[in-house]
């Protein structure tokens, strides 16, 4: 393979590799966040189911359950949009190892 064109491939990776690793530690900190409204959710979900007085049931709900309840699921929603650009992105990089192997492979044989 052409140096430069390997240069310009490893230049590329790299780029991609780094945007892989910002949306990894954007991964890794939604996933902490929605353990936290997970729990959070569940929580007053319980209480709700353990309470008897339909005043405080509709307070808890107002102000704890439905906000955790709307928090997890757009939580759980940017997780499977993150995976999906982990995924994407995984495939830059894997291609441009392939391309490089196929080339490297190709010049050997020459």
């Amino acid at each position: 393979m052409e140096e430069y064109i390997k240069k310009s491939l490893d230049e590329w990776k790299e780029e991609i590799s780094e945007l892989l690793f910002e949306i990894d530690k954007e991964y890794e900190q939604v996933m902490k966040d929605l353990k936290v409204y997970s729990y959070k959710y569940n929580i007053t979900k319980q209480v709700v189911q353990s309470t008897v007085n339909e005043e405080i049931i509709g307070k808890i709900r107002e102000l704890y359950h439905q906000p955790f309840e709307e928090q997890y699921h757009e939580l759980k929603k940017t997780v499977v949009e993150l995976e999906e650009k982990r995924k994407v992105f995984q495939m830059f990089v894997d291609k441009i190892d392939k391309v490089k192997e196929k080339e490297e492979v190709r010049t050997e044989v020459q």
